[in-house]
């Protein structure tokens, strides 16, 4: 499973005043706790500033963080021009979070894409907006995907997220979502699958828990990439845990080296 850290975003207060005030050295102590936790990528989003403001300061994050680690980076930002400094500015094979079935979304993060030979996060939307039903976001999904391929990007560098729902909103959505992971699997062999855990609890109260089952959900239909708080310790035990159970893990070795690391513990 590919940890990806969430927590240098600027949707939280600390890290909003840290990349506007050019805090390196809370970025950087943020970045290595991740990483210590078990992140083996950090998502790096800095989409609260102005547009104007954001590629510098993306630039300067990207710079920041691998002042301090040496794992890879996901750029996350709605804003090509974005993703276009912090791009220049990494070193290693980034991620970019993210294409979509949007036309213009498409055609300008795929040039991108090409020229940084990146992976890259395919959200299973177009321009009707996030799909309502599992058939259309069947549709979707093959399209974005096959898209992808025919314009050269390895399977293996594509991590498709299919969006998963409020299931306060939508009863049916972990089911829905579960049998289009294995759809596509089948469909697409080596396509990835990453999701960002929370949506699935958004408007429930104790929300990890929510979280915690539906990864354990998942894994067993694909899910092979999270992005989520890596200080969840309980969550990444479950993760470790799941693969093991699901045959994903050979002789329970990564779980067996995560109780070793002392990963396992409450």
């Amino acid at each position: 499973m590919l940890i990806i850290g969430e927590k240098i975003n600027t949707t939280r207060k600390s890290m909003e005043r840290a990349v506007r005030e050019r805090d390196e050295d809370l970025i950087r102590e943020e970045a290595r706790r991740q990483v210590e936790a078990g992140a083996h990528t950090l998502d790096l989003n800095c989409g609260t500033l102005p547009a104007e403001a954001e590629p510098e300061a993306l630039a300067w994050l990207v710079r920041t963080v691998q002042s301090a680690v040496a794992q890879p980076m996901c750029l996350d930002s709605p804003h090509p021009a974005a993703l276009a400094s912090g791009l220049a500015v990494h070193e290693g094979k980034p991620m970019i979070n993210s294409i979509s079935g949007e036309r213009a979304r498409y055609g300008q993060v795929l040039p991108l894409v090409k020229q940084y030979r990146a992976a890259v996060v395919a959200l299973g939307m177009d321009d009707r907006g996030i799909p309502q039903d599992r058939q259309q976001a069947l549709d979707v999904g093959q399209k974005l995907v096959s898209d992808l391929l025919s314009d050269g990007i390895p399977v293996d560098d594509i991590y498709f997220d299919p969006l998963v729902r409020s299931l306060a909103t939508h009863q049916g959505t972990v089911i829905e979502t579960l049998d289009g992971m294995r759809e596509l699997a089948s469909r697409f062999k080596g396509l990835h699958f990453v999701s960002g855990i929370s949506n699935i609890s958004f408007g429930l109260p104790e929300r990890r828990h929510i979280n915690r089952a539906f990864v354990v959900l998942s894994v067993a239909s694909g899910l092979d990439a999270v992005i989520v708080d890596p200080f969840d310790k309980t969550l990444l035990a479950l993760i470790y845990a799941a693969e093991a159970l699901t045959n994903r893990d050979r002789f329970c070795l990564k779980y067996i080296e995560a109780y070793r690391q002392g990963r396992l513990k409450p």
